[in-house]
């Protein structure tokens, strides 16, 4: 059997789609030639790496580009490419070809994608930050204005803030130490009450504890610091039970909570 059928024959022998009298006579000429063996093993490795390659599946302006760069790859190629010794080129090397045009393609495909979203990703951060100082400017205003009304939603704006930065928890500490109105103080510390986890609110929380004299807030700080088991308020705390202008429920309120923070 001459070599140039063999190699023809050889995507078909791997296909198992050759009658028993060519698949033999295959095999009988690629247990004596050396140069179909490597032939052989390169087409294995090839569909090997087909059939576990998994990649993103193209769009229709890819598969489009790919048919384009097909029809040149053929008209390029001929007709018919027959195989030959005496020629460098083999029917692997066509595939690997068109397999590295599909690969040149999809590659691009994937980039192009990437880019595409790291430049939305960009943007969407940059509208959400443009967002978030605008909330940051009406709420910080709102907190400020005469009306209590306008300062109690001022506070309320914190829900839009999932990490408030300093400049806003300032503001919270402000209206909860000094607002002369008792629903806007109350509204302060239900707002900072959800960020106890920093040190600064819990420095608040205290120095209200001692300056508040609504009992209300009184026992609604107290229990926060409680429940955060915040030991420093145990002084103010103390103090509380010494002064006489403290309300007995409010005394009798430390007293059954004070041991557990002491």
């Amino acid at each position: 059997m001459e070599n140039k059928h063999v190699l023809d024959q050889i995507p078909d022998y791997l296909d198992g789609t050759l009658d028993n009298e060519t698949m033999k006579a295959v095999e009988d000429h690629l247990t004596n030639c050396m140069e179909c063996q490597k032939e052989l093993e390169e087409m294995r490795v090839l569909f090997k790496a087909f059939e576990e390659e998994k990649t993103t599946v193209p769009s229709d302006r890819l598969k489009a580009q790919f048919e384009e760069v097909l029809e040149q790859e053929k008209s390029l190629q001929g007709n018919v490419v027959h195989m030959t010794q005496d020629k460098k080129s083999s029917w692997a090397n066509n595939i690997l070809k068109v397999a590295a045009s599909i690969a040149l393609l999809v590659a691009s495909f994937q980039m192009g994608s990437v880019f595409q979203q790291k430049k939305v990703d960009k943007e969407i951060a940059l509208l959400k930050d443009e967002t978030d100082h605008m909330k940051q400017t009406a709420m910080l205003s709102l907190m400020e204005n005469q009306s209590a009304s306008k300062r109690i939603q001022g506070v309320s704006y914190i829900e839009e803030f999932e990490n408030p930065d300093e400049a806003i928890i300032q503001a919270l500490a402000n209206r909860l130490l000094n607002d002369e109105n008792d629903n806007v103080r109350l509204t302060a510390f239900e707002a900072l009450s959800k960020f106890t986890s920093s040190e600064k609110v819990k420095n608040v929380l205290i120095e209200a504890l001692e300056k508040e004299k609504n009992p209300s807030i009184q026992v609604a700080i107290i229990q926060t610091l409680v429940q955060i088991q915040e030991k420093k308020a145990a002084e103010p705390m103390k103090r509380l039970l010494e002064q006489e202008d403290t309300q007995p429920f409010i005394k009798e309120q430390i007293k059954a909570v004070l041991p557990s923070i002491t």
